[in-house]
């Protein structure tokens, strides 16, 4: 069975998200816990406008989720099933 077009059109746009290496080494370092745009942007190497730019895409696609403490936003995984994609990446790319 091929799913609806409008699902498959969802289905290219979430894939293409994983497109970028940076946004895929930010969901690597997210996956070890929360982070905030200063942390990321220090561990990516990247100016802090750059980092907020690929989390509001990240985020549009429902792969992180953010929490407000104060005046700092700290991003995470949106679930388990983000860790298993890139896991799944991984191995196919390692065999």
């Amino acid at each position: 069975m091929i799913p609806e077009d409008e699902t498959l059109v969802r289905l290219a746009e979430f894939y293409k998200v994983f497109g970028d290496s940076t946004r895929i080494k930010m969901l690597c370092l997210l996956r070890r816990g929360e982070l905030c745009v200063q942390e990321l942007s220090d561990m990516v190497g990247l100016q802090q406008s750059a980092i907020s730019h690929q989390l509001r895409i990240l985020k549009q696609m429902a792969l992180v989720v953010n929490r407000r403490e104060g005046k700092t936003v700290y991003y995470s995984l949106a679930d388990d099933h983000i860790a298993g994609i890139i896991d799944m990446g991984l191995e196919h790319i390692n065999e």
